[in-house]
Parts: structure tokens; sequence; C-alpha cells
């Protein structure tokens, strides 16, 4: 109907904010998540390419998360602190005006609640690998603030990159010792493709921590931005129990 009425062109070319209002008010959406739409279109960043064959191989080393979300720039700092504190083991690295970093939380209390957390005591923890955990508050329009959530992966693949260069240097090596006293010319062959399964079962484990981490900082988002996690960004049926978590 609306092509209709804009005489069958794209709905979008020259409308200005207050023609996207308008347009959402015949259909009756409320004029605050429209402008809140708009604002987070206009704020969007798009998420860097893969680059190099270290993020082709393995997978990035950082996720990133952006959200426009209603509240003045300390309420949306104090809700984020909050759950990030309370259902993450993080605690505050360092907070400026606007930007917030935390670390891994160390020490007995950080060995007691990841074991809660491994059997089932409390909600699973999403950003037990990061590094470090970056938020960026800015002001936008009175009311809303722009929110990004960055996590830092580099120590975990760098965890994984080692293991499997680990398990090919075993893996060559055994294939030299055979080589020399083994009649048998494919002997010295089978440590090298057991090692390479090996490798690529290791490579295969970063990617799904990766995105277990993009889904800790959409949940966070969620939380600031409703109080309440959306159900696509829930943990799949399939989570990992007590042994996945010691993995």
């Amino acid at each position: 109907a609306t092509e209709l009425q804009t005489g069958e062109r794209d709905i979008s070319d020259g409308m200005s904010p207050d023609d996207v209002v308008g347009l959402g008010k015949e259909v009756g959406i409320p004029e605050r998540y429209l402008r809140q739409a708009i604002l987070e279109e206009h704020g969007r960043v798009e998420a860097p390419a893969a680059r190099g064959l270290l993020d082709k191989t393995f997978g990035p080393a950082t996720v990133a998360a952006q959200r426009v979300v209603a509240g003045t720039p300390d309420e949306v700092t104090q809700r984020l602190r909050e759950y990030l504190e309370r259902e993450e083991v993080l605690t505050i690295q360092r907070e400026q005006p606007g930007r917030i970093t935390w670390e891994p939380l160390r020490g007995i209390e950080a060995v007691l609640r990841r074991s809660t957390a491994a059997f089932g005591g409390r909600k699973a923890l999403m950003l037990g690998n990061a590094r470090v955990v970056s938020a960026t508050v800015t002001a936008l329009e009175p009311g809303y603030c722009h929110v990004s959530l960055t996590a830092d992966l580099g120590g975990a693949r760098q965890g994984f990159i080692v293991g499997v260069a680990a398990t090919g240097f075993v893996g060559g090596s055994a294939a030299v010792i055979l080589a020399v006293p083994s009649p048998l010319a494919w002997l010295p062959a089978a440590p090298l493709v057991l090692a390479a399964g090996i490798g690529y079962i290791v490579k295969g484990q970063y990617r799904p921590a990766a995105e277990r981490a993009l889904l800790g900082v959409e949940r966070a988002l969620d939380h600031v931005e409703r109080g309440k996690i959306k159900p696509s960004h829930q943990l799949s049926p399939g989570a990992p129990g007590v042994l996945g978590s010691i993995l």
C-alpha cells in the first residue's frame, strides 16, 4: 500500500525520519521504537571482514555487537556493569567517561563461580574465553545511547594455534623417527595423518567458542535494552555440560 501511495518507487528513497515516523504511526508502531530504530540504523558500523590467514582459518580474534538503547549514559552504564559482573566472571579493569573495560576475575571467587556454572547452579558463562571486554557508551538524542560491546578473544585463539602447531610438530617428529629404522614406506606417514586429524579437530573448536562469545555479547546488550534475553540469543539445547565446560 505504501509503495502504491508513493508511486511505485522505493519508499526508502528520500524519506526523512518524520516520514518514517508518520508511516509507522499509520500501522500502529509506537514512535519511540521508530526513533530508536532510526538512531540505530544511522549509527550502525559494519563488522570488519576477515583479514589474514588466521582469521580465515580459525576465526576472528574479537567479536562485537552494538545497539541503540533507551536511557541516559549513566543508567545504561550501570545496567551493563551490573549484568557483566553478576552473570560473568569479570571485574572492572579500567573505567573512563563513556568507556569501561573488564578483565577476568581471579582467585578463589572466580574458581567457585566457574564451578557453580559448570555444574548447573547458575547461568552458563558466555565470555569465559575473553581476555578483555570493552564497552563504549555514546549519548545520542535525549533519552537514547549507542552502546558498543567488544570481547577480545586473542588469548584463546592463540592457545588453539599453539595446540595445532604442537600437534603438527609431534607428528612430524614421530614421522622422522619412524622413517629411519622402518622398512615400511607407509609407516612414517601414519603419525602425520594422525596429527593432521587431531590438528583439524582442535582448529574446529575455536569457531564455536567465538560464536558463543558473540552470543554472550548480544545477551548483555539484550539485558541493557530490555532487562531480559531475546529468544534468539538463548543457548541451544545442545549447550555443553560439565564435560564441555572442562574441555
